[in-house]
C-alpha cells in the first residue's frame, strides 16, 4: 500500500478543485473568419457595390443543446447569427461586393437621429440637417433551419485483465438557408442552403485491479474529449452560403465578376 502512496498523491494534486491547469488556460484572441481565404478569393463585383440589409438571421430549429444528464435549457445554436452574416457580407471579395445597411439595431439608430434633430432644433437652429438614411436595394433573409444530432456515432474499446482503452466519436450537422429578396419587386432572387458537420471525439484509458488478495482496489483513469465549437461551425456554414450567393448570382445572370 505504501508503494502506491506517491501515485495517489499525484492523482489528488491533479484533481485539486478550483484550479484550472495551465495548459487549458488562454488569453483572449481575435477570432478570424473560418473561411477568410475563400471569402477573399471571390472575384470582385463587376459593378458598384450593392446595398443590402440584414434584419435578422435567427435559429429556426428550436433545438436544445445536447445533454447526457437530461433536458437542457440552452439552445443548440446561437440566437444572433446575423452578426456573422453581416461580417461575411463585408468580407466577401475583400469588401468589394456589398454596402451593408444597419437594420438589426434600427430602433436605436432612429432614436439617436431623433435626439440629434431635437437637440439641433432647440439649441442650434443653424446646424445642417441630417443626411437621409440610405435604403437597401436587396434584403437577405433566412436562418439556421436544421440541427441534427448523432448523425454518425461509433467507437472502439478493449479490456484485458482490468486494463482497457476506449475511443468514441459523434457527428452532428447544422444547416443554414439564405435568400435574397428584391426590395422594389418583392421577388425572391435566389435561395441557397449549406450544411456543416460538428464533430466530437473522446479517448480514454483505465485500469482496475484488486490488491492484497482482493481486500483493496486500485483504479486509475485518464482521458480527453475534443468538441468542435458549434458557434464556429455555424459561422463557417454562413460564410459558405454567402460565397455560394456570389457564384449563384453569376450563374443566374444577376451580376458578373470583374473582367
Amino acid at each position: 500500500m505504501w508503494k502506491l502512496l506517491p501515485i495517489l498523491i499525484l492523482l489528488a494534486g491533479c484533481a485539486t478543485p478550483g484550479k484550472l491547469p495551465d495548459r487549458l488556460s488562454s488569453t483572449p484572441t481575435v477570432q478570424d473568419n473560418p473561411m477568410v481565404a475563400e471569402l477573399h478569393d471571390v472575384p470582385a463585383l463587376g459593378a458598384p457595390k450593392m446595398t443590402i440589409g440584414v434584419y435578422s438571421f435567427t435559429d429556426r430549429t428550436g433545438q436544445r443543446a445536447p445533454s447526457d444528464t437530461g433536458a437542457s435549457l440552452s439552445s443548440a445554436v446561437t440566437q444572433g447569427a446575423e452578426v456573422w452574416v453581416i461580417d461575411a457580407l463585408m468580407e466577401l471579395g475583400n469588401g468589394t461586393w456589398f454596402d451593408v445597411m444597419e437594420r438589426g439595431g434600427m430602433d436605436n439608430l432612429i432614436k439617436e437621429r431623433q435626439l440629434i434633430r431635437s437637440t439641433r432644433e432647440n439649441y442650434d437652429e443653424n446646424a445642417p440637417a441630417l443626411a437621409p438614411m440610405k435604403f437597401a436595394g436587396i434584403i437577405l433573409e433566412g436562418g439556421i433551419v436544421g440541427y441534427d444530432s448523432n448523425i454518425t456515432t461509433g467507437g472502439t474499446g478493449a479490456r484485458y485483465f482490468g486494463i482497457g482503452a476506449t475511443e468514441q466519436y459523434r457527428v452532428d450537422t447544422v444547416t443554414v438557408s439564405m435568400r435574397l429578396v428584391s426590395v422594389s419587386s418583392g421577388r425572391v432572387l435566389m435561395t441557397v442552403a449549406t450544411e456543416k458537420s460538428i464533430a466530437s471525439y473522446g479517448a480514454g484509458a483505465d485500469m482496475f485491479k484488486f490488491l492484497d488478495l482482493g481486500t483493496k482496489a486500485l483504479e486509475l483513469e485518464n482521458g480527453y474529449t475534443i468538441n468542435e465549437p458549434t458557434n464556429y461551425a455555424v459561422r463557417a456554414a454562413i460564410e459558405a452560403a454567402v460565397i455560394e450567393i456570389a457564384y449563384e448570382g453569376v450563374r443566374k445572370g444577376l451580376w458578373n465578376f470583374t473582367k
